[in-house]
């Protein structure tokens, strides 16, 4: 027996203790085939889902088989989100309905010594607005299934965040899209004109005077020009050229 197992009543169970036997752990069942394929040979997702799993009060085996991450965020299956609220210890209980006629599905909720029921409604009318209905996948397959998790996760989550943890549904998650990098592109600065050559040649004769009387050197009149405007190659040999005849 390693130390990831420990002895029960009725066999054992998997609890690593520390970061180094759950990183074990997580390497053991990111190479097997009983977890889904988003963790298979990833032990670094796998560690993660086991961490929140363990924050929820979920094993390491059931937050694998319930949490997914979409577009890089956590996010937990709607009957999965059903149990943990129902094992909050305030947990008073909940209805769920569903009006064929009118396409509406409902959810109440409610907490213990809270004499105050929260319910929430999302139709078909809700899912238009959001862009939802009609949509490729669950929404064409399951309507009423998807109409009655979303109502579902809005009711626990504003009643139950506590138990949650922030997280949200798998089939809530799947429908969000990807956060995309709306940051304008940073401009490149503009190239500087050369400086003009008609205003070179007028400074030329008073630059040739300051360098062959020692008030400047070649580099220092170069370094003063082009912090107004960039010199050519030509300019600079003009500049470095008068100390090198004044020698």
């Amino acid at each position: 027996m390693t130390a990831l197992t420990r002895q029960t009543g009725s066999g054992f169970a998997l609890q690593p203790n520390s970061m180094g036997e759950a990183m074990q752990m997580a390497e053991m069942l990111s190479n097997s085939q009983m977890v889904p394929k988003n963790y298979q040979n990833r032990p670094q997702d796998t560690l993660v889902a086991m961490m929140m799993g363990s924050e929820l009060g979920l094993n390491p085996i059931q937050a694998l088989q319930n949490i997914a991450v979409i577009n890089g965020k956590p996010a937990i299956y709607g009957d999965a989100l059903l149990a943990l609220v129902q094992s909050h210890p305030r947990f008073g209980g909940h209805e769920e309905s569903f009006d064929d006629a009118a396409m509406i599905a409902t959810c109440t909720v409610w907490r213990k010594g809270d004499p105050t029921k929260h319910t929430v409604k999302f139709s078909q009318e809700d899912a238009q607005k959001a862009g939802l209905w009609g949509k490729s996948g669950p929404w064409q397959s399951y309507p009423k299934r998807m109409l009655m998790w979303r109502a579902r996760g809005y009711a626990l989550r504003d009643k139950f965040a506590d138990a949650l943890g922030g997280l949200i549904t798998v089939e809530e998650a799947r429908d969000i899209p990807p956060e995309q990098d709306i940051t304008p592109p940073r401009a490149e600065p503009a190239e500087l004109p050369h400086y003009p050559a008609e205003s070179f040649d007028q400074n030329l004769p008073k630059w040739h005077s300051a360098i062959k009387n020692g008030k400047a050197t070649p580099e220092q009149i170069i370094a003063k020009v082009e912090s107004k405007a960039p010199l050519t190659d030509e300019q600079k040999q003009a500049i470095k050229s008068i100390a090198e005849e004044a020698a």
